[in-house]
């Protein structure tokens, strides 16, 4: 006999992730650049945004549906990512006060622009993709 819950449930799996990948592709991000930028996300990121971007209150600020990555320009945000970012920002109308770090110089220009990507484009963000000769341009020094 069939278990139709079970059914049901992988069922409404499928769908969900399928709309996820239509949203992210929506928005101009390849599959693969979203896998790398979930990699490179969960090995340094996730330290202070946590695994599902939250972050931490009062200490580390959410990337999940942040008004902060919403409102601020796209060279501005791959500035801060690669050049690192201190003093007081507020995200979703919570002041944060604190330090984030440089990417490490073992992430390349497109490591960098896939967890932007990736980034920008889950957690409830619609910014959009960042490509490799954005972080460049950006960051000619990268």
């Amino acid at each position: 006999m069939v278990n139709l819950q079970m059914l049901s449930i992988r069922f409404y799996s499928l769908i969900v992730a399928s709309c996820l990948c239509t949203y992210a592709v929506a928005f101009g991000a390849d599959p693969a650049a979203l896998a790398k930028g979930k990699k490179v996300y969960l090995e340094y990121c996730k330290t202070c945004h946590m695994p599902n971007g939250q972050g931490m209150p009062g200490v580390y600020p959410p990337v999940a549906n942040s008004d902060y990555i919403k409102a601020t320009p796209k060279v501005t945000l791959i500035k801060e990512v690669v050049n690192g970012k201190h003093g007081k920002i507020t995200v979703n109308g919570k002041v944060y006060n604190g330090v984030m770090a440089p990417m490490p110089k073992k992430y390349n220009c497109d490591d960098i622009a896939c967890v932007l990507t990736y980034v920008f484009t889950s957690f409830g963000n619609s910014k959009g993709a960042v490509s490799v000769a954005e972080v460049r341009k950006a960051c000619p020094k990268r």
